[in-house]
């Protein structure tokens, strides 16, 4: 093993980054350094609408990943890694910043980053660092101009592509428009280990940012993998059957069945859920080849075991549960995200990490491997130390939060407080009913416990608590947008769109309630 003066940490997680709002827009705020910390070199991959268990270490029946497959057994799998907002831009926006998503103010996909957020890596080009960005930025889609924090930039308006939709379409690399040769996965890919070779100086720690496009809709394989899921059996697919109002299912969520984002009329359109899925995961397959290629790179220049790689996914995604696609809810499937860790320096591999990590944690461990102490206004708290350390205090609850669209009118405003046990999920502005689940055995999150008399302090316990930390973190006012976008609210009739749901059964009575009305 070759020992070089720098340290590698390389964090690969599927997610974007986050900005400081509060910041003053011309000074960055004082940190202190870190005692007995070598400066570690950071890579940190980014995917998108990359699901928690799409991945061979985590169980999946058939999908190829030996690549994430190799960071989970010689590191880390954190099995309990949540958003903030389970949303491309207020995710990564929380990223970034270390922020929960009321705070930096990137509340949805349109909104631009406020003016004078702080950007994590502008700390680590204080201290000294290189810094590259490269890849899907897309917290604001109207630009894709260098933003502050980074030296070195290769990003595309808003989604991107993953294919050149035509001859003169550009990425912006450094603040040139230079055109898209190919496949975006590869390319981007390309992008980051030139980066890594052409690097000003091999003796100052550095900083990559690899953010992918991929597994994002319209989901488009590479050539080379497309069409090699074509005929497993997807039976094991959920279709939402135990989703009824006989279980205290709410009504917003049976109706959004037959929706953009439900099952029965997915993006509307009529290709079915399977077709999609299999798209999906012949998609994660570059994906997994672009971590193996960091990977060898990091091996080729030597600095493989001094590296700390993590890959994290900046939100969930559905697939059938509860009769939904995509995200946005508040359900494990839509807030959970992969996570993996890496680095045999620090601590041995093969034991999973069962600690509740968010995306607001990401910025605090950075800053910690570059032996920087995170600034005072970060919500998030680093985990760098808890594959050595698993007894380390940690927090008992993580808050969820997601603020209603008005293109995707079908997910009302919500807020979860997620437990070790429990989940509570209250709506905002919404005639329906609250959730409780008891996930140690309902881990599907069927059965709604909000009306058992049984865990009725369990529910107020929650609520007091949920409020609680909103208010601690100054959530209690809901910011808005002014809508912006085309509205996808369209149901379709063959599959009973004209037909609204059933309420809850707990919301009928038979007789009336009031007997002393005027």
């Amino acid at each position: 093993m070759r020992l070089t003066p720098v340290y590698c940490l390389v964090l690969i997680v599927c997610v974007a980054f986050a900005n400081f709002s509060g910041a003053d827009a011309q000074e960055l705020p004082a940190t202190a350094n870190l005692e007995g910390v070598t400066p570690r070199n950071v890579v940190f991959i980014l995917t998108d609408d990359h699901r928690y268990d799409a991945m061979g270490c985590a169980g999946h029946p058939f999908l190829e990943t030996p690549n994430l497959d190799a960071i989970a057994e010689n590191g880390v799998y954190v099995k309990n890694a949540f958003v903030t907002t389970s949303l491309c831009s207020p995710s990564r926006a929380s990223i970034l910043t270390g922020l929960y998503t009321h705070k930096h103010g990137v509340i949805d996909n349109n909104r631009p980053v406020p003016a004078g957020t702080r950007f994590f890596p502008e700390y680590l080009q204080r201290a000294g660092y290189e810094t590259a960005f490269i890849g899907k930025w897309h917290m604001g889609g109207h630009h894709d101009d260098p933003r502050p924090g980074f030296d070195h930039w290769v990003s595309f308006r808003g989604q991107g592509n993953y294919l050149p939709p035509g001859p003169r379409y550009t990425l912006n690399v450094n603040g040139e428009r230079v055109k898209q040769k190919g496949y975006i996965t590869d390319e981007l890919t390309d992008y980051a280990i030139d980066w890594l070779d052409e690097r000003k100086s091999a003796d100052e720690p550095f900083f990559l940012y690899l953010s992918h496009k991929a597994v994002h809709s319209n989901f488009t394989p590479a050539e080379r993998h497309e069409g090699r899921y074509a005929d497993v059996d997807l039976s094991f697919l959920p279709r939402g059957d135990d989703i009824k109002a006989e279980n205290n299912t709410p009504r917003w969520v049976r109706d959004q069945r037959n929706s953009w984002h439900g099952i029965d009329f997915s993006y509307h359109s009529d290709r079915g859920l399977e077709y999609l899925y299999r798209r999906y995961c012949e998609s994660v397959l570059a994906v997994d080849d672009s971590v193996g290629r960091v990977m060898g790179k990091l091996k080729y220049m030597g600095i493989h075991d001094e590296t700390l790689v993590i890959y994290m996914g900046d939100n969930g995604f559905m697939w059938g549960e509860h009769g939904l696609i995509d995200k946005r809810v508040s359900y494990e499937e839509s807030i959970r995200v992969p996570m993996l860790m890496q680095c045999p320096e620090l601590f041995a591999g093969g034991k999973p990490l069962e600690n509740v990590i968010g995306n607001i944690d990401v910025a605090p461990t950075i800053l910690h491997a570059a032996g920087l102490e995170k600034p005072d206004y970060m919500d998030g708290e680093s985990f760098l130390e808890m594959p050595t350390n698993r007894d380390m205090p940690w927090r008992d609850y993580f808050l969820y939060v997601y603020y209603w669209e008005k293109n995707f009118p079908q997910t009302p405003t919500q807020f979860a407080l997620r437990g070790d046990r429990f989940k509570y999920i209250t709506y905002y502005g919404l005639w329906d009913t609250d959730e409780l689940y008891d996930l140690t055995v309902d881990p599907t999150e069927t059965k709604n416990l909000i009306y058992d008399p049984d865990y009725k302090s369990v529910a107020k316990e929650m609520e007091d608590r949920l409020y609680a930390m909103l208010a601690e973190k100054g959530g209690m006012d809901i910011p808005m947008n002014q809508p912006s976008g085309g509205i996808n609210n369209k149901r379709w009739e063959k599959r009973g769109g004209d037909q609204a749901s059933d309420f809850p059964a707990a919301m009928i009575v038979e007789e009336p309630l009031n007997k002393q009305a005027n």
